[in-house]
Parts: structure tokens; C-alpha cells; sequence
């Protein structure tokens, strides 16, 4: 992956730990492996969204997310029972953040902007938050006066409430959201190089959208699946990485593009069968909005088995779509066997079935890396090597920046805080992911 730049976001997890058990494939070592090995335009952060760390959730101003009603509507689903409304109280420490953020030699942070913090009702025309504003624009400016690359993401799980009451947000064609982003690169652009316009819209709408997830829903959301849905959130990127291209772009140089999640995708076996599966699975996970945006339409093999489940593009907005982004955001966090299963009419809950795919954390009994508390996450830092190399295969070799990559630690607070801080399996995650990731740049 040579001449590309990469953006590393290691998201911090602390939850209960289990026992580990050591990865199998080892990374390359280095007699001496620092941030000079990486290209100079390698950019080294961390990274945040609104809800997660804010907190303030009612407070100068700020309107109702979905999240925000969700977490009082659906308390009961939370597994602590916790909220979103004070978090690691972002908004009120930042600064003292951003001190921590410079001590550790960070080059980049991205955050995200919360839609409802600058426009309650969601729309300019229905009132700007003025202190809203005021929050981001003294955030970035106090990275840039640290020396730190502001990364902003627009929208991150938690768009206002009142667009979601009104019309069902992106189950709809309306275009607020190009509107708030037109908002945000008018406002904030100056000093703002780097947007991206949804985090994980993919692994949104199946899972983690309020009231409308996939799984949430049983699978039932809608007839034709979450597949209108992820149609609209692609013109909705494409439609605000119009505006910033034709009106912005020219003076404030800044970049644009898109975050997506995704798991690596393993065959079971070594068959042509189950290699099918696993490129599969990579497409109705991965490329379902990587490929429209790069070469204008959905993966063959989505429409192959989806026919009329998928909607298409009509030539303007196949026109709009192809090319718009400037780079493609990663988030790599674990991977799976994939083998194929025929379609099953009663599991409909299960996204990839569409795909006439099914995943495993195991083969023959052994984990395919090292599991940790998080049911779906085991630690196979090979994958992201592999996943670099076939994101530079089939996506024509995109500007790539991952902007997450972490693993579950430790929450025992019987620990003494030297006993704490000691994050020998978060060390060894990362270091291990960065030796494989500078494998796939080399």
C-alpha cells in the first residue's frame, strides 16, 4: 500500500476481562519499531463520537438525539442501565484532554459533531445553537493551537430526535442533513481538513440505529430490508460531498470521505465454495457502500442475490455517487470464518443470510484469534494486514485511514491504579495490529 497515508484511531474499550490466549500468526519483527518507520504523512490519534464522551446532553442548549431518547425510552435495554448524559463529561474537560492527548505525541483526534448540539429541531431554518458552535469551534481550535489535526465526523449514530419524529430521518429522501452539513463546512471548514461524513452507516443500520436496527427488529424492519435505508445514507453522503467539493473544497483544501466498519472475512475451508462465501460477505458488509461510491453501483454479487430487494441508482445519482469520496475510513476490529448455507427463510434476523453466509469465531475448536470479553471481538491482528491488501486490490487503492482499532481491557476496580494502568493485552493488541499494518504499507 505504498503512497497511501494512514490515520490510526485506537479505540479504548473497558469492560470485563477474560483470560487470553496467545494469537497464532505472529507479526514481523523490528529491532527498533518507532514512528519513523511509517511514512512521514502517517497520522498517529485517537479518536471519540458526541454521545460517548460529551455528555451535556440537554445542557446550552442542545436538542434531543435519538440516543438521547432511546437510553430514556429503553433504559431497560442498556445492560448497566447507564446514559449518555454526563459520559466522560467531554464537553465540560476538553481542554484538560486535549493536554493529555499532546503529552502522548498525537498528531490527529478525531471527534464527531452532535447534529442536535448545533441544530435542535435539525434544520438551520428551525434555530442555530449558538453556544453549540461555540463548543466546536473552541474544540478545534484548541487542537490546532496543540498542534493536533482536527478529524471531524458528522454524524455518528445520533442524529436530532426531532427529524427522526417528523419523517423517519434517512427512511426518507429529505436532504437535512446535506443542509447541516453545509452548515458545519461553512462554519468550521477554515480550520478543518478533514470530514467524514457517517460513521459505520453499514453496521448502523443492521445493528445499532434506535428503533430501527436490523437485528433489533427481528429482521422485519421493512420488506425489502435495510437496504433502502443504506441506498438513502449513500446519497445523503454523496449529496454533502457534492456541496463540499463544488463550494468548499477549492479554498479550504480539506478532504472528504466516508467511515465503515467491517470484520475480515476468513474462508472455513480451502474451497472454491467457501472462498465465495467469505468475498460474499466482505461485499454485503463492506462493499455494499464501498463500492457504490467508488465505481457507482452496488457489488455484483448483491445484485445477484438480492434482485429487486435492491434498489438501484438512477444515471444522475450513479453520476453523483462514483468517486466522492477522497479517502475510505477502516474500522478493523476483528475477523471470521465464512462458510455458505442456503438461504434460510426463518432467520431473517441474520443480515448475512441474504448472502447465503454464515460466520464462525472458531474452526475445529480453536478460536480464529485471541477472544476477549466482547463476544464478537477476537484479536486477529493479521486480518487488518489482509484487509489492507484487498481494500488496495479491489478498490482500486483508495486513500486509506483507519479510524478504528482497539480491544476490550480491563474493568476490575479491585485493582490499585498502578495495577490498573498496566495494559499489557492493549500493548500487545496494538503493537501487534501496527506491525501488520506497516507489513501491508511496505
Amino acid at each position: 500500500m505504498a503512497k497511501q497515508s494512514v490515520f490510526l484511531f485506537c479505540c479504548l474499550l473497558a469492560i470485563v476481562l477474560r483470560p487470553a490466549f496467545s494469537q497464532t500468526v505472529q507479526p514481523k519483527q523490528y529491532n527498533n519499531f518507532t514512528r519513523s518507520l511509517f511514512p512521514n504523512d502517517f497520522l498517529f490519534g485517537a479518536g471519540v463520537s458526541a454521545y460517548q464522551v460529551e455528555g451535556a446532553a440537554l445542557e446550552d442548549g442542545k436538542g434531543m438525539s435519538v440516543w438521547d431518547n432511546y437510553v430514556r425510552k429503553y433504559n431497560d435495554r442498556i445492560l448497566d442501565h447507564s446514559t449518555g448524559d454526563v459520559a466522560s463529561d467531554f464537553y465540560h474537560k476538553y481542554k484538560e484532554d486535549i493536554v493529555l492527548m499532546k503529552k502522548i505525541g498525537l498528531d490527529s483526534f478525531r471527534f464527531s459533531i452532535s447534529w442536535s448540539r448545533i441544530l435542535p429541531k435539525g434544520r438551520v431554518s428551525e434555530g442555530v445553537n449558538d453556544l453549540g458552535v461555540k463548543f466546536y469551534n473552541d474544540l478545534i481550535d484548541e487542537l490546532i493551537k496543540n498542534g493536533i489535526k482536527p478529524f471531524v465526523t458528522l454524524l455518528h449514530f445520533d442524529h436530532p430526535q426531532a427529524i427522526e419524529e417528523e419523517y423517519g430521518a434517512f427512511a426518507s429522501r429529505k436532504d437535512d442533513f446535506a443542509e447541516y452539513a453545509e452548515f458545519c463546512f461553512k462554519t468550521f471548514g477554515d480550520r478543518v481538513k478533514y470530514w467524514a461524513t457517517l460513521n459505520e452507516p453499514n453496521g448502523w443500520i443492521v445493528t445499532l440505529l434506535p428503533g430501527f436496527g436490523w437485528a433489533e427488529q427481528g429482521g422485519n424492519a421493512t420488506e425489502s430490508g435495510p437496504f433502502p435505508l443504506g441506498h438513502h445514507l449513500i446519497l445523503a453522503h454523496a449529496a454533502a460531498a457534492k456541496i463540499y467539493v463544488d463550494k468548499y473544497q477549492p479554498t479550504q483544501k480539506g478532504k472528504i470521505g466516508i467511515t465503515l466498519n467491517t470484520t475480515w472475512y476468513k474462508p472455513l475451508n480451502a474451497t472454491k465454495e467457501q472462498e465465495e462465501a467469505a468475498d460474499r460477505a466482505l461485499d454485503f458488509i463492506f462493499g455494499w457502500f464501498v463500492e457504490p461510491l467508488i465505481y457507482g453501483e452496488y457489488p455484483k454479487s448483491m445484485r445477484d442475490f438480492l434482485g429487486e430487494k435492491l434498489p438501484r441508482f438512477t444515471a444522475d445519482e450513479t453520476k453523483m455517487i462514483k468517486g466522492s469520496i477522497d479517502f475510505l475510513g477502516v474500522n478493523y476490529y476483528s475477523s471470521s470464518y465464512a462458510s455458505y448455507v442456503p438461504f434460510n427463510p426463518n432467520n431473517t434476523a441474520n443480515y448475512l443470510n441474504y448472502a447465503n453466509v454464515a460466520t464462525s469465531t472458531e474452526k475445529d475448536g480453536v478460536p480464529i484469534g485471541t477472544p476477549t470479553p466482547v463476544s464478537w471481538l477476537f484479536l486477529f491482528p493479521k486480518g487488518l494486514e489482509e484487509l489492507m491488501l484487498k481494500i488496495k486490490e479491489k478498490y482500486n487503492n483508495p486513500l486509506v485511514y483507519i479510524n478504528e482499532n482497539g480491544v476490550a481491557e480491563a474493568n476490575n476496580r479491585s485493582l490499585s491504579i498502578p495495577e490498573a494502568i498496566k495494559d499489557s493485552l492493549r500493548i500487545t493488541a496494538l503493537d501487534s495490529h501496527l506491525k501488520f499494518l506497516l507489513s501491508a504499507i511496505e
